[in-house]
């Protein structure tokens, strides 16, 4: 026993949820592209700011213990590091996916982390530092938490607009599959690739009629045998 349409029916509510799922996503808008310049500059402003105050950090010049210095300019050389080559790399990429919200979160978790390391220079700064290096790079730091707000706000946007962009995928794949004809079963009880032979009747059996008995009259005479 198969299903006839069965298959075709599948074919096309798989084909009408391809069609859904891939459909082209709508173009950026203005207002979202002009928030992203805003917060890059910004943030491209930062970058430059914490780089140029850390050139001329000099930490070898605090009185201090030289494990406190050595902790200090390892945190001061991630810095460096990650402003001159990740950070911009990071970047780069969300200008050509304004709207991804792996890159927004990417470049959100890599500010946080630079939060915190800097959030440890500026301490260390402000015990053993000049008044100058504490307030240069607590000012940085000022900026640097402002850019962070500013991605996390930006990120939950993009998650709130992904999130209504699936219902609406959602709805549109329900409202496909109601559009679909209804099933319907066809019963097929011969083999693929053979043709079904018609069936004989068989003929009754032929009954044998009884013999009719050859009955001599009542009162005639058999005739003598010579």
């Amino acid at each position: 026993m198969n299903c006839r349409y069965f298959p075709a029916i599948l074919c096309l509510l798989m084909s009408a949820a391809v069609c859904v799922a891939q459909a082209p996503a709508p173009p950026v808008s203005y207002s979202s592209i002009s928030e992203l310049n805003q917060l890059l500059g910004g943030l491209q402003q930062t970058s430059e700011a914490i780089q140029g105050d850390l050139a001329h950090f000099r930490v070898e010049k605090w009185k201090t213990d030289s494990g406190t210095k050595r902790q200090t300019e390892g945190d001061v050389e991630s810095l460096q590091r990650n402003l001159q080559s990740a950070l911009p790399g990071m970047l780069n990429d969300l200008k050509n996916s304004p709207e991804s919200t792996p890159l927004t979160f990417k470049v959100y978790r890599n500010l946080d982390a630079l939060y915190d390391v800097m959030s440890s220079v500026v301490e260390s700064a402000g015990a053993f530092g000049s008044k100058d290096e504490f307030q240069s790079l607590n000012k940085d730091l000022g900026s640097l938490e402002e850019s962070r707000r500013a991605f996390a706000g930006r990120m939950d946007k993009i998650a709130s607009a992904k999130e209504t962009e699936i219902s609406q995928l959602r709805a549109a794949l329900q409202t496909a599959r109601a559009e679909l004809p209804p099933k319907k079963t066809v019963v097929d009880d011969t083999q693929p690739g053979t043709t079904k032979k018609p069936t004989k009747r068989k003929k009754p059996p032929t009954v044998p009629k009884p013999q009719e008995s050859q009955a001599t009259p009542s009162g005639a005479t058999q005739a003598p045998q010579h």
